[in-house]
């Protein structure tokens, strides 16, 4: 059963990150749960489908966001209705083709079991800065550039 729930919930994140790169607000608000929240980049948090609608539209519609490009490092089953994504991020300016390191980002994503299936109770998108240690963030930007051959 593990198992088939980290496919689950890897999918899940998955499609999170397929609605980001299709620039869906819509698509990326429904992933989540009716009270779920999502933590940016910029420390910005939203609470509900709503709320998270409301706030990624605008960025969709006016911004030119970049296209992340992501690998997932673990999925921890916490329970046959909760589990863990623990991922790393990088993003791809649109109309280039190499990752911009100054925004690679660790991602958490809990999901949990609502209405029969698994939505996003929190995603957090935290900026990898590593201050004063160059060579994590090359060792990520690395790591992230694989993906993109």
């Amino acid at each position: 059963m593990e198992f088939s729930v980290s496919n689950e919930v890897r999918a899940l994140y998955q499609q999170l990150i397929d609605a980001w790169n299709n620039r869906s607000a819509r698509a990326m608000a429904e992933l989540f749960a009716e009270e779920g929240e999502i933590i940016g980049f910029d420390g910005s948090q939203e609470i509900g489908r709503d709320e998270i609608f409301t706030h990624l539209k605008p960025i969709f519609e006016n911004h030119p966001t970049a296209i992340f490009v992501s690998k997932v490092k673990s999925v921890r089953v916490l329970g046959s209705e909760i589990a863990i994504v623990r991922a790393i991020a990088g993003m791809v300016p649109r109309g280039q083709s190499e990752l911009d390191p100054n925004v690679n980002t660790h991602q958490t994503l809990v999901a949990v079991i609502d209405e029969g299936n698994w939505r996003i109770q929190l995603f957090q998108n935290t900026p990898a800065q590593f201050h004063g240690r160059p060579e994590l963030v090359e060792q990520m930007t690395s790591e992230l550039r694989q993906l993109l051959k």
